[in-house]
């Protein structure tokens, strides 16, 4: 897994081994960052499953001014500061280690949002809708933020979004993966 463009271009990161965790297939990471490239500069931007990183480093390689990574795995926490350490980025990241809940309670806590959040959970959990159903209801979101949530049953997590809060506003297939791109229907 590497970085595929920005100022930190042709970097090689660390992964998880094992099945655990499934890496944003490159051609997939290409389209969705085209399709946000543009809201991505000085942008705040939250990856809550994070897995090695890559989503949030690949986003300040690209311009965002700061990244929340979170992982409640501690493997995937060495792998991630790791991945911080070679890309030298800590000043401008925050790693969290616990539960996507806890996390979303700490950033409403704190009065922290977010111009782009990434959700890429394992896929036969319910942990995507249910943290883009919070982060819209905790008002996470800063105007016009976006939340882009990856999948591979679109029908499942379009039926559990609360569509009165949450608009899709675009949805992408990539071979078996979906990207589905959301918006604050308060904002």
């Amino acid at each position: 897994m590497r970085i595929i463009s920005g100022t930190m271009r042709g970097t090689k990161l660390f992964t998880l081994e094992g099945e655990n965790t499934r890496p944003t297939l490159d051609r997939v990471k290409e389209a969705l960052f085209s399709k946000i490239n543009y809201i991505l500069p000085d942008s705040i931007v939250l990856d809550l499953f994070a897995g090695s990183g890559a989503l949030g480093l690949e986003s300040l390689s690209r311009g965002a001014k700061k990244i929340y990574l979170c992982d409640q795995s501690r493997d995937a926490i060495k792998i991630i500061n790791q991945n911080i350490e070679k890309t030298r980025t800590k000043e401008r990241t925050e790693l969290l280690n616990c539960d996507y809940k806890k996390a979303l309670e700490e950033f409403k806590n704190k009065k922290i949002k977010f111009d782009i959040v990434f959700l890429d959970p394992p896929y036969k959990t319910d942990f995507a809708e249910d943290a883009a159903k919070k982060i819209v209801a905790e008002n996470l979101l800063n105007e016009d933020g976006l939340i882009i949530l990856e999948t591979d049953d679109k029908e499942k997590v379009i039926k559990k979004i609360d569509t009165e809060l949450i608009e899709i506003n675009d949805i992408k297939k990539y071979g078996r993966v979906y990207l589905l791109f959301l918006y604050s229907k308060k904002n």
